[in-house]
C-alpha cells in the first residue's frame, strides 16, 4: 500500500519526536512517571503557543497508584491518536506525560482554544469516551514546561 506526503511527513515526525521518562514521587508516596517531549525549541518562539491546555483523567488506581491494564491502553491508544492528528494540523504541541496516584495529565500548548478544541475532538473521534477534564492557563514562557524539563530531563543517551 503507498502512503501520500501527509503519511510520509507524519511517519516522519513520530520517528524524529524524543521524549524521556523520569520516576517522580507524588504526595502519597507513589510514583507518578513524568514523560516529557525534548527537541521543541521551534514551538517555543515567543507568542506562537501562549496557552498551556492540561487534560487531565482521574481513573481508578491500582495500589500503586498506576492505572489498570485495560486504562493505560485506552490511554495510550488516545495518546497515539492525539499525536497523530496534532502532527497533522500543527495548532497545538504535546508537551508532557503525567501518569500516577490515579492521574493521566496530557499537558499542550496552543495559540487557539477554540482550534484546539476541534482537533482534540476530531482526534479522539473514534477512541472511547473517557472522563476528562480541561484546564487552559496563559503560559507564554512555557513555564509549566521548563520547570517540568529542569527537575525531570534525562538526556538522550545517543
Amino acid at each position: 500500500m503507498k502512503r501520500n506526503k501527509t503519511e510520509d511527513s507524519i511517519l516522519k515526525t513520530e520517528k524524529t519526536m524524543k521524549w524521556w521518562s523520569y520516576p517522580a514521587e507524588g504526595e502519597d508516596g507513589n510514583t507518578i512517571i513524568i514523560t516529557g517531549r525534548d527537541d521543541i525549541e521551534k514551538w517555543q518562539k515567543p507568542g506562537k503557543f501562549p496557552v498551556r491546555v492540561t487534560v487531565s483523567w482521574d481513573y481508578e488506581p491500582k495500589p500503586d497508584g498506576m492505572p489498570s491494564d485495560a486504562d493505560s491502553a485506552l490511554m495510550e491508544q488516545a495518546t497515539d491518536a492525539l499525536l497523530d492528528e496534532f502532527g497533522k494540523d500543527r495548532c497545538a504541541v504535546m508537551t508532557g506525560i503525567y501518569t500516577g496516584c490515579g492521574r493521566r495529565d496530557w499537558i499542550f500548548y496552543t495559540h487557539s482554544l477554540n482550534i484546539f478544541g476541534k482537533v482534540f475532538n476530531r482526534a479522539l473521534g473514534n477512541v472511547p469516551e473517557m472522563p476528562l477534564k480541561f484546564d487552559a492557563a496563559e503560559d507564554p514562557e512555557w513555564e509549566e514546561y521548563r520547570d517540568m524539563r529542569e527537575a525531570t530531563y534525562v538526556p538522550d543517551e545517543d
